[in-house]
């Protein structure tokens, strides 16, 4: 009845498409299968025994704590005004380069992502901020929507960012799990912090090569990105750099530094970022209770938004293995031809599809559970495989017709032709496919510095 496993996936991705609540969805319609097999005799209800248990162990889990903090962290710098201050002055310094502004764009969703980690946030704050600004100047809308939603998604991959933490959390049970199935019942452990460590050269390549093609783009068709080179800038630059970029550099080298250099966990650090938060925001003189209580909720929200889909990921996980599910894709990706190369080519096609239809959360859930273990047994590093999925999802942010960076970017620019913005996200597609590609034939982009940080 294994064959039950794949009606269950399809059933659980079909109702989702159709707009049904993820975390409601990945329970109930696991729940029915379950009921449906267990009536065939092809399920036994045992399985759902460790249900309690399992929500219990995602409720202490001290990794997830850093969650809502780095959520804190985020919502609070958004409304602290830290993104309005440091793109006017970026674009002052930039002035004398050509394409400046748009490199200034870029350098400003560098610097959010590493301060926040939530694509939504860093993509609409750019939009309403940035938008009007590059537009005013000239820029042709297609580059100016593609460099927006593409700095935008650099929160994906760039540390501390919420996709690595849920992926490490993923993987690394992931990770265990493949080393018991092959005899190993003393498991090597797998950390976000690995994954923080492993994205950051990554995330700096995609950010050079970003503005590469900016810089590219001003050169060869000053129609599209016009030159601003001489226009004057107001006396006092190098004390307005040091008020708007020192604030958050400080906040990035203290949560990122913390980590890095063994000090603190990501949870320790998240808490750390979340305090600093909050005194930018009181330096800013933008904190206030009306803030606070803003903050409060919104962080709320997502956070319990976020631990109900893991509680239905949790019922859809016992069932799919119950129905023998793990055992079946475990023969299919192993019995392909090509081995290792194969299997993450299709693993990898198969996460960049559906991150089309699929939110980011749902994929690291439903589908990474599934795919993983069987990848690390076969021999992958469970760090270049978490980084590689991160890239991928990054990309199928960006992607037409559904990508959720193009949706939050549209949202608050009415006035975008749906055409431009499509047809502006594509080199930076292109390019993030690219690095993919580096990664793959080079892994050492991703493992080399882990391995001289630990070493």
């Amino acid at each position: 009845m294994e064959w039950l496993a794949l009606v269950l996936f399809a059933v659980i991705f079909i109702a989702l498409l159709i707009g049904f609540p993820v975390a409601l969805t990945l329970a109930g319609t696991s729940l029915l299968f379950a009921l449906i097999a267990n009536a065939f005799g092809a399920f036994d209800m045992a399985f759902l025994h460790s249900i309690p248990s399992r929500i219990f162990s995602i409720m202490s889990n001290e990794i997830l704590i850093a969650v809502p903090l780095f959520i804190f962290m985020g919502v609070m710098l958004e409304k602290s005004k830290i993104a309005e201050n440091l793109l006017h002055t970026m674009d002052e310094v930039m002035r004398g380069i050509k394409g400046g502004l748009g490199i200034a764009v870029i350098i400003v969703g560098m610097l959010l992502a590493a301060s926040t980690g939530i694509v939504g946030a860093t993509v609409v704050t750019m939009g309403l901020l940035a938008l009007p600004t590059m537009l005013k100047q000239g820029y042709c809308p297609r580059i100016a929507s593609g460099t927006i939603c593409a700095s935008g998604t650099l929160g994906q991959i760039i540390p501390p960012s919420i996709v690595l933490i849920l992926l490490g959390d993923v993987l690394s049970s992931s990770y265990q799990q493949a080393q018991l199935n092959q005899g190993i019942f003393s498991p090597e452990a797998l950390s976000v912090g690995d994954l923080f460590i492993g994205a950051l050269l990554p995330g700096m390549i995609l950010v050079v090569l970003y503005m590469l093609y900016i810089f590219y783009k001003a050169m060869t068709r000053p129609d599209l990105i016009p030159n601003n080179i001489g226009e004057p800038v107001a006396p006092g630059l190098g004390k307005r750099v040091l008020k708007s970029l020192v604030p958050p550099l400080a906040l990035i080298l203290l949560v990122l530094g913390s980590i890095l250099g063994g000090f603190a966990t990501p949870t320790e650090a998240a808490s750390l970022g979340a305090l600093g938060a909050l005194l930018l925001a009181m330096v800013n003189k933008k904190l206030s209770l009306e803030t606070l209580n803003h903050v409060m909720r919104n962080t709320l929200q997502v956070t319990s938004m976020i631990f109900l889909i893991f509680i239905g990921a949790a019922f859809f996980a016992l069932v799919f293995k119950g129905l023998g599910g793990d055992d079946l894709i475990t023969e299919l990706l192993t019995d392909l031809p090509g081995g290792i190369f194969t299997a993450m080519l299709i693993v990898m096609a198969l996460l960049f599809i559906l991150g089309f239809f699929l939110d980011f959360i749902e994929i690291t859930y439903v589908v990474v559970p599934v795919v993983a273990p069987v990848l690390l047994m076969m021999g992958v590093d469970p760090i270049w495989l978490g980084i590689m999925i991160a890239i991928n999802l990054q990309t199928a942010f960006l992607t037409p017709p559904f990508g959720f960076a193009l949706f939050y970017l549209k949202g608050v620019a009415s006035n975008l032709k749906t055409s431009d913005l499509y047809k502006g996200v594509m080199p930076f597609i292109l390019i993030q496919l690219s690095v993919l590609v580096l990664i793959a034939i080079w892994p050492e982009l991703v493992t080399w510095l882990p391995s001289l940080v630990y070493s």
